[in-house]
């Protein structure tokens, strides 16, 4: 089975200056948990998913530093602070950029359930010779797919 068969073609995807602000508004409106970042001509750049912004957004707890016995203390940051100091950033700064995993629409199914589980990735960006995103695969894909044809095949 080939991923092309079973791939999301209509992907949201966002360009690298998108801000935090807009990415979570993009992920509310379209129910989703992650998108490709691509450049100008749709060229993955990064990935980016709701779990990357949870962490990037989690409020530094209070840490204190002994420097050779100066003691530095940096109090609790809250959640609102973070917002509010992160809201207009680009995307780009908290992106996922390296160890990518892809695959071509002409791959196997397999590759793609071997990426997902060894990696716990929830998506996997579909690309073409070119790098550009044609589609992306999710855990939920698979599991539609095993569940409604594979499944039916063995009965």
């Amino acid at each position: 089975m080939k991923i092309s068969e079973f791939m999301i073609r209509d992907v949201v995807q966002i360009e690298e200056h998108v801000t935090i602000k807009d990415l979570l508004e993009i992920l509310v409106a379209n129910k989703i948990g992650g998108v490709p970042v691509v450049d100008k001509q749709g060229v993955l750049q990064g990935m980016i998913s709701d779990g990357d912004v949870i962490r990037f957004l989690q409020p530094q707890g209070r840490t204190i530093y002994d420097i050779y016995t100066l003691v530095l203390v940096s109090e609790r940051q809250e959640l609102k602070d973070k917002l509010k100091k992160s809201i207009h950033l680009p995307v780009e700064d908290m992106m996922r950029k390296q160890k990518l995993y892809t695959v071509k629409p002409e791959d196997n199914l397999e590759k793609a359930l071997e990426i997902l589980a060894e990696h716990g990735f929830k998506k996997i960006p579909v690309v073409n010779d070119a790098g550009r995103v044609v589609g992306v695969i999710s855990r939920g894909d698979l599991i539609r797919y095993i569940s409604n044809q594979l499944i039916k095949e063995l009965d």
